[in-house]
């Protein structure tokens, strides 16, 4: 539980920071492509899992982790037969999916994404939970190419949809689904077996989690492989678990808010106590959980 639970909090810790982290070194991480299809690979590594879709109209790219792993990662990507990628799209704006689009950019990456993505990378942002700072990117690191609820890709002889759910994890999340290959990257909406972080200062709030984790599971079926932001690769019956796990933390923490309780009253409670052997082994303990995103509640 330990080594889990430091290496995601130095994970999420390090991508929120500003990116010129300089307690880990690229050179340690090793950057593998794990086969979901023939063409579409899941890659974990330092920062937010990326989904990767290669085929002879270019190279598609899930979220990019850092820039010092760039390399890296284009390096893991053409050991799998793909090539620099030719699009880009960011599920979010937080650094450690965004943290390579200006070296991707400046390769000729073209980059796509919710345009409130593109309003927090091009001005920058503070993270308040962790007391973090990230400057705003250059032009070669911005979405040249912004939606406001959804865009489809026609390429490598899939459909790829990006829908833009509002107000989940931030104002700007979105999910990937990929149509004929029945795959679905829920970015940082679902963290695969663990309490999510929520970005209440820029849109985030549970209910809103609640609701897109609704629609993802209204698109999947029992065969769909799901790519969530943080964690092991899913399935429909692993989201459904953790939307119970959502679900019973909202009616609770609701409960509590009504009666007036203020967030360290209702911490101090320890509502969730029961969900920490299954959920805690993470970013966070519950009450640590319930304090971030009580008032997005």
């Amino acid at each position: 539980m330990i080594g889990k639970m430091t290496a995601v909090f130095f994970i999420l810790i390090a991508g929120l920071m500003s990116l010129a982290t300089p307690g880990w070194s690229a050179d340690e991480k090793k950057i593998v492509p794990v086969a979901i299809t023939q063409q579409i690979y899941m890659i974990a590594g330092q920062g937010g899992n990326l989904g990767v879709f290669i085929g002879k109209d270019g190279t598609f790219l899930i979220d990019d982790q850092f820039a010092p792993l760039t390399e890296k990662i284009v390096a893991g990507i053409k050991s799998v037969g793909g090539d620099h990628p030719k699009f880009l799209i960011n599920t979010h704006y937080h650094g450690d999916h965004t943290g390579g689009n200006e070296k991707l950019g400046q390769g000729g990456t073209l980059i796509f994404s919710h345009d409130n993505v593109r309003e927090r990378l091009k001005n920058g942002s503070f993270l308040q939970a962790f007391n973090t700072k990230r400057a705003g990117l250059s032009s070669e690191g911005l979405p040249v190419v912004t939606f406001s609820k959804d865009i489809s890709f026609h390429l490598n002889g899939d459909t790829v949809h990006a829908t833009h759910v509002p107000n989940a994890h931030t104002d700007g999340d979105s999910f990937i689904y990929f149509k004929t290959a029945n795959v679905i990257h829920a970015g940082d909406f679902f963290f695969n077996g663990f309490y999510p972080f929520i970005d209440v200062n820029h849109g985030g709030s549970l209910k809103g989690i609640i609701k897109a984790v609704d629609i993802v599971l209204s698109v999947a079926d029992d065969n769909t492989k799901i790519i969530p932001g943080h964690g092991p690769l899913a399935d429909k019956k692993q989201l459904a678990d953790y939307r119970k796990m959502l679900n019973t933390a909202y009616e609770r923490l609701s409960k509590l808010k009504a009666e007036g309780k203020t967030a360290k009253e209702a911490a101090a409670a320890r509502p969730l106590a029961d969900l920490d052997a299954d959920w805690a082994d993470g970013l966070f303990s519950s009450d640590r959980w319930i304090e971030l995103i009580y008032s997005g509640v």
